[in-house]
């Protein structure tokens, strides 16, 4: 399907649209072989996280404080990378997983050990620590849920176990590139945990995921993250979903949790930023692409959804830059 006013083709599958636009940039990878009793505190920060648990099962201390307990198969995706530990009981004894011994294999990669019972059948883990290409702010980050989790990830998703295997085979040897590839693998991983807990998770009715399986206004959102530069309104959107306009902003704000022209606004003024800080863009340049008819215009928009004005994110050093 081709949305003929759009130079952006649509899938019509709203979850593969949306997941085209979201990028994971590597930041560290380890393996890590942990034998009872085990604790790894890991903080908040601003890069996502993910774990995927390969044997023998361990406990996970969510962002809320709960214990869950996790069975081998199971991985967990933390989008804005919340404080969390995962340990060998509930309520053990956690250490920073900074604090813990590991051995660097290449550039960002590590493998972690411990010095627990050797009689204790080790558990073997698998976590990354990484940066999407938008920042936690994002809306699209914003509509995701703390936590992200799958049970036995394997058993529906028959090729996780020959990624792992890749991975892991990218940790143990010390070969030119693997820190791209393990960005890579990451990048599929981490696109297969989203998509196993969209559609098998915990069953919630709102919000991202309520967005992505109606896939009327999946494929509204979709469109909006493909092309935030658009000129996007009520009645184009309304168009693309083939409603009213009454009726599509009604069932937009129902399921997204905010009126279209809203979101698509946050969207813009997000991509702007990015644009200001990744590209240094100019910021007369930045408001013409987004078609504002002065800077002034821009800058009073921008401020008012993300709270500061844009030359707070466009140093004076790159005023010459665009």
């Amino acid at each position: 399907m081709l949305d003929r006013s759009s130079k952006f083709p649509i899938t019509g599958d709203p979850l593969t649209d949306i997941l085209r636009g979201l990028r994971l940039d590597g930041v560290e990878y380890a393996r890590c072989e942990m034998r009872a009793p085990w604790g790894l505190e890991f903080p908040a920060q601003a890069a996502a996280r993910f774990h995927f648990v390969g044997s023998s099962g361990c406990w996970l201390r969510q962002p809320d404080g709960e214990w869950v307990e996790l069975q081998a198969g199971d991985a967990v995706l933390l989008p804005r990378g919340g404080a969390h530990a995962l340990a060998s009981e509930p309520d053990g004894r956690t250490k920073a997983v900074g604090d813990c011994r590991s051995a660097e294999i290449c550039k960002n990669v590590y493998c972690l050990t411990n010095e627990g019972a050797a009689c204790q059948q080790p558990t073997l883990l698998f976590y990354g620590s990484m940066y999407f290409n938008i920042d936690s702010l994002h809306p699209l980050l914003g509509m995701m849920p703390e936590l992200m989790r799958t049970h036995g990830l394997e058993a529906y998703e028959p090729g996780i176990p020959h990624l792992l295997d890749s991975m892991a085979r990218e940790v143990t040897m010390e070969r030119v590139g693997s820190g791209g590839i393990l960005a890579r693998l990451a990048d599929v991983l981490a696109a297969t945990i989203i998509r196993s807990w969209v559609e098998r998770g915990c069953g919630d009715s709102s919000g991202w995921v309520a967005a992505v399986r109606d896939r009327d206004v999946g494929r509204v959102l979709a469109a909006i993250h493909l092309d935030p530069a658009r000129d996007w309104t009520v009645e184009a959107l309304a168009h693309l979903m083939g409603a009213s306009r009454s009726g599509f902003a009604e069932r937009f704000a129902a399921t997204v949790g905010k009126p279209p022209l809203k979101y698509v606004t946050e969207v813009r003024m997000h991509q702007a930023r990015q644009w200001l800080m990744r590209d240094h863009a100019r910021i007369a340049v930045v408001a013409a692409r987004l078609g504002y008819e002065s800077e002034a215009a821009f800058s009073r928009a921008f401020k008012r959804v993300i709270g500061a004005p844009p030359s707070r994110f466009r140093g004076e050093e790159a005023d010459g830059a665009a």
